[in-house]
């Protein structure tokens, strides 16, 4: 098992940065390829980006891309998801997940924080 907590939402104005962070503990969190996904009132949840356990390679959504950067710290087992350039429509609960490096099923989920962008 691997247990995922998220933090460093908020209120943010248009434009402005948010660093979410997402502490694992459990299992060996190299084990892992961690990803970021986000819910918006009304919508499905969808994809923002993800990250291999050597963090080597990451991969986002073309509507994140070039202004959310997803890093993370094995040594603190730790995934991160830096936010610029904030737009309302990025207002999201904003989930951590992982998933065992060999498998394309996301197995564990964050609670989620929450994010709000204001116009």
């Amino acid at each position: 098992q691997v247990q995922l907590v998220e933090s460093g939402g908020g209120f943010v104005q248009a434009g402005g940065s948010l660093r979410l962070s997402c502490a694992a503990s459990g299992r060996t969190f190299t084990t892992y390829t961690m990803g970021w996904f986000r819910q918006a009132p009304g919508k499905e949840r969808e994809f923002v980006a993800r990250i291999t356990w050597s963090g080597s390679s990451t991969y986002y959504a073309n509507s994140v891309k070039d202004r959310f950067t997803i890093s993370r710290d094995n040594a603190k087992n730790t995934v991160y998801l830096q936010m610029n350039g904030l737009k309302p429509e990025d207002t999201a609960v904003y989930y951590c997940a992982a998933r065992l490096s060999s498998t394309i099923t996301w197995n564990y989920w964050g609670q989620g924080t929450q994010v709000t962008v204001s116009s």
